[in-house]
């Protein structure tokens, strides 16, 4: 099927994220109202891992898909057959997670004779914003989550540019490792966010600014001189300071991530600044981009907490590029590890 759809025709999209630890089910009307959301998290599961461990992952997907299926359509108000089509992450993610996914809403697509869309994690965490927000375009997206640090440029609707990205550890993937290496268990972002915002002092801790014009980020130098400064203090048998690690680490974060930003939206003339990912509920990270993006006069978006984590409205929200378009998969639609996600951009007509 490719017949591009009547936007005033009403869409309704059941959507299925199961890209990492959390299976999520969701319904969303026109690409931006979000009829239902489930979400089972696994961190209690996880945690005692100090991480997500695959194998178990999928085993709770498992676990849990087909009920939420069915409860996130009955929460919805619709009928099955009131379904405009099933979307579901394809990828990136870990490849055991995305083939229940991908085996799920193929069965329902088959099973419904429904039109199936394939869409990508990070499309989705960038359009969390239209479900707050509309979108104006040229715009730039800041993406931080666990897995995906990028700058990403988008000239017009589902039309992606990666112009910046991580060369090492993503920023999730950072504040994990500097929270277990102060005695904080996993996930430690919130952790370390909270000690940040409390702490009275900062230990003084490099920014990695690569190449002069580079939108590129790095953050594994950062992670290392954080690791020199707690094994120094146990050495010398002085107290960790935990706390004052804790605000110097975010604030080398946050004014690397925030000035590479704000630089990119000046240098592409872009109308807005999405944040999207896991980290952008990060207290620290929204409090000066809004301060800085408020003293710039840039337009920042930045979703509610619900929809920064995985979640499967998100996935529902950029789906619906899809869906305009006609841009269907087939059933044999393949879980992508490591898919690209300019290859996703919508297709011009």
């Amino acid at each position: 099927m490719s017949e591009i759809h009547n936007e005033l025709e009403s869409c309704y999209i059941l959507a299925v994220e199961t890209s990492c630890d959390e299976t999520s089910v969701a319904v969303v009307k026109d690409g931006k109202e979000v009829l239902s959301n489930l979400i089972a998290s696994q961190v209690e599961t996880h945690k005692a891992f100090g991480g997500v461990v695959p194998e178990v992952a999928s085993r709770k997907h498992v676990e849990n898909v087909t009920l939420m299926l069915e409860e996130a359509v009955r929460k919805a108000g619709i009928g099955l057959n009131d379904l405009s089509a099933i979307a579901v992450t394809q990828g990136p993610g870990l490849v055991g997670a995305l083939l229940v996914g991908v085996v799920a809403a193929t069965s329902l697509s088959l099973a419904l004779n429904k039109p199936l869309i394939g869409t990508h994690h990070i499309a989705g965490h960038i359009y969390a914003n239209r479900l707050v927000a509309n979108l104006e375009y040229p715009c730039m997206a800041l993406v931080v989550s666990g897995g995906h640090t990028e700058l990403v440029y988008m000239k017009s609707e589902g039309n992606f540019e990666v112009i910046g990205r991580t060369r090492d550890d993503a920023v999730g993937e950072a504040y994990d490792k500097v929270a277990r290496a102060i005695g904080f268990p996993y996930p430690g972002g919130p952790h370390v966010d909270r000690l940040a915002l409390e702490a009275e002092e900062a230990v003084d801790l490099p920014r990695v600014w690569l190449e002069p014009d580079s939108y590129d980020f790095s953050f594994s130098g950062l992670k290392s001189a954080v690791l020199n400064v707690v094994n120094q203090r146990k050495m010398r048998g002085e107290p960790i300071l935990e706390s004052a690690i804790a605000r110097g680490f975010q604030e080398s974060v946050v004014e690397v991530l925030v000035t590479k930003a704000i630089r990119a939206v000046r240098a592409y003339e872009a109308k807005q600044l999405l944040l999207c990912g896991g980290v952008a509920a990060n207290r620290g990270l929204r409090q000066e981009l809004e301060r800085q993006c408020r003293e710039e006069g840039i337009e920042l978006i930045i979703p509610p907490f619900e929809y920064c984590t995985d979640n499967a409205a998100m996935i529902g929200a950029a789906a619906y590029l899809k869906w305009k378009k006609g841009q269907f998969a087939g059933l044999d639609l393949k879980a992508m590890p490591q898919f690209s996600l300019e290859a996703w951009s919508v297709q011009e007509s």
